[in-house]
């Protein structure tokens, strides 16, 4: 899209970058939705993380706007989401799911907020449930307890009635849909692709925290998210990926006497915890999923690359 000089002073490129995986039909409802935006500046890039049971193509006839780049296999959310970044040209990336619709207003919130202080290096809007009348997904993250790796989503589940719409320094990134300076991705890293699929945005948000920005929650844009679109709920899927990613994270994230105690925690308490609960509910299947992450991290102490993996241009 083209504009003047005088508008990219006040309109800077965004690169905008979603993945899709057998989801075409909620990619091109995601894209219909964008291109009614008011922000007049921006490109859009669709990786197709190599859906084995749908049709792409359909994304680029519909959308001939669109660069759609194909990968050979899955490489996850981390992975899918890198594969675009050497051809993006833009001041700011956009990371956003391709299970949500924007309002026509949300990107200009984000970009003046990073415009207004170069020490931002993270940015997600107010998110509300899709299919839910005005209920809130996400208004912020609580700070990251080091020992438990857990932390909360403010106003998840409560009735958005303006009580969010605040701007303030968040505990973490929410990776539905974050803004990202290029210079920051270019300084600290890409996502490590390790995770495959959860908590990779949050070690994310700290690699670029332990480089000295902050991260940040804009009240003032709304996105609206189709949760669990791409994922089922207490799938074993979910559970694996989710208990590795937590498990990875605590090992990538803690120092010093903090991982000796989330060492503890975890498996003298959260491993005991939840097995007793998939047991009780009568779920071997997640028991099974649940060992198989624990089991993966165990294998895996050599090899995993601790650091993030660095932009190379095109």
């Amino acid at each position: 899209m083209s504009i003047t000089h005088t508008e990219h002073l006040t309109f800077p490129l965004v690169s905008v970058v979603t993945v899709n995986y057998n989801q075409s039909g909620a990619t091109c409802e995601f894209l219909n939705s964008f291109q009614q935006i008011s922000y007049p500046n921006y490109e859009v890039f669709v990786v197709d993380n190599a859906s084995p049971n749908d049709k792409p193509e359909i994304i680029k006839q519909n959308f001939p706007w669109v660069t759609l780049l194909k990968t050979s296999h899955n490489l996850g959310f981390a992975g899918g989401n890198n594969v675009a970044l050497p051809y993006c040209k833009g001041k700011y990336v956009l990371f956003i799911n391709n299970d949500t619709e924007v309002e026509p207003g949300f990107l200009e919130p984000l970009v003046n907020l990073m415009e207004s202080d170069n020490k931002i290096g993270m940015v997600s809007p107010r998110i509300q449930y899709f299919h839910s009348d005005k209920v809130l997904q996400f208004a912020g993250f609580t700070p990251f307890s080091m020992i438990t790796t857990r932390n909360f989503a403010i106003g998840f589940g409560e009735k958005d009635t303006g009580q969010y719409n605040d701007t303030r320094e968040t505990g973490s990134i929410f990776g539905a849909a974050m803004l990202v300076p290029m210079k920051v991705i270019e300084e600290v890293g890409m996502m490590a692709e390790v995770f495959f699929l959860y908590y990779e945005e949050h070690d994310w948000a700290s690699h670029v925290k332990q480089a000295g920005y902050q991260i940040y929650y804009c009240g003032s844009s709304l996105v609206l998210h189709k949760e669990s679109i791409s994922t089922v709920k207490n799938s074993p899927f979910q559970i694996y990926y989710l208990t590795r990613g937590r498990i990875l994270f605590a090992r990538r994230n803690t120092y010093g006497y903090k991982k000796i105690l989330s060492f503890l925690y975890l498996n003298f308490i959260t491993l005991p915890k939840i097995t007793l609960s998939f047991l009780i509910k009568r779920r071997p299947d997640l028991v099974w999923a649940f060992w198989k992450a624990v089991g993966w991290n165990i294998t895996h102490q050599k090899g995993i690359v601790f650091e993030m993996p660095k932009l190379i241009k095109n």
